[in-house]
């Protein structure tokens, strides 16, 4: 995607922002030192990133003296950026404080571009993502293929859950039903739920999900994940969204993210609500990988710059037309390049 020609006085303030910037962390990096010489810092250990902050984080001690306590520390400037769920070496400091002197290896990264078109890291070292889709609003597939496209492009597995089964009659039933289907049919794991049902404990489907794995919960507004959330941690003062009733979408509720540690064992990594996942920073074979039925295709195609627009020769219309490869999968393999292909257009008209 191009990026906006900036004006002069744009340029300034970055550069002035920039620059701030610069000075503060050359503050913080002075403080670090004068304690470190003081003998004030503590020996390095192991944490883990429960919350994010700004400039600070909130650290859990995972060895030492007082494991499982949490300290709010600060970030040495040569680290790069942390996210919920990284794993730290650290050296405590006085009154619960303490500073960041290394990040640990990830197993991965969970990572969605911000409004223009830059990566922004949500959590790590994610076991693996569950999908909540329910009947209202109403679930679609090219919704469902985004969020799996960005799993896939992550390497973190993904389960799709069915939130709000109540809501299910005789008029959504089979749509929902053929939807969840072509799902298992590619080897997604699929259940289904109801946070409403029970007595507010968290229904044994979600629990065994959860249960001794790092989870992060994902899909549009109004499908129910803050009232599974809630049901997961009772103790948490987490506010449930409603559903508009006069445009059926929901409204956002979680503003940072935050690592739980859930009763029954594993964590959850609330992060902030997300409506879609914007895949136009990728490439047209990067959205490729993320279909898993299409992977095995990519470079079979008759001609090497071939678009799977109806091109001649196209390995995609055959696997169609053979039934290797659904149609309406292939449908939501289209509109997910059409639209790439509108936003990267719309951002070229800006410079």
């Amino acid at each position: 995607m191009a990026k906006r020609k900036l004006n002069k006085r744009q340029q300034w303030r970055i550069e002035k922002i920039q620059n701030e910037r610069t000075t503060r962390m050359a503050r913080r990096e002075k403080a670090v030192e004068e304690q470190a010489e003081a003998g004030e810092l503590g020996p390095e250990q192991e944490g883990l990133v429960i919350a994010h902050y700004g400039q600070q984080l909130d650290i859990e001690a995972l060895e030492g003296d007082e494991p499982g306590r949490v300290f709010r520390c600060f970030v040495r400037a040569n680290i790069d950026s942390l996210v919920t769920g990284d794993r730290v070496v650290w050296r405590p400091g006085k009154s619960e404080t303490g500073v960041i002197v290394a990040r640990c290896e990830r197993d991965n990264l969970l990572q969605r571009p911000d409004n223009f078109g830059a990566l922004k890291p949500v959590a790590a070292n994610i076991d693996h993502i569950i999908l909540v889709i329910a009947p209202e609003p109403e679930p679609h597939d090219n919704l469902i293929d985004r969020y799996l496209v960005a799993s896939e492009s992550s390497d973190i597995p993904a389960v799709i859950l069915l939130n709000k089964t109540d809501l299910i009659n005789d008029h959504n039933q089979e749509q929902i039903d053929t939807l969840l289907a072509r799902y298992e049919a590619l080897g997604y794991k699929v259940a289904r739920t109801s946070a409403t049902a029970g007595d507010g404990k968290p229904a044994p489907e979600v629990e065994a999900l959860v249960r001794d794995q790092t989870t992060v919960f994902v899909g549009q507004s109004g499908v129910g994940k803050s009232s599974i959330i809630q049901t997961l941690l009772p103790d948490e003062l987490l506010r449930v969204g409603a559903v508009s009733e006069s445009t059926g979408k929901g409204v956002h509720t979680t503003t940072t993210a935050k690592l739980f540690h859930l009763p029954a064992g594993g964590d959850l990594i609330d992060s902030p609500g997300i409506r879609e996942f914007g895949l136009w920073h990728m490439t047209p074979q990067e959205v490729e990988y993320g279909f898993r039925e299409i992977r095995p295709l990519i470079g079979m195609c008759k001609f090497r710059n071939c678009r799977h627009m109806g091109d001649p020769g196209c390995a995609l219309d055959a696997a169609a037309e053979a039934g290797t490869v659904s149609r309406a999968r292939l449908k939501s393999f289209h509109r997910i390049l059409q639209g790439m292909a509108e936003q990267q257009a719309r951002g070229l008209k800006l410079t």
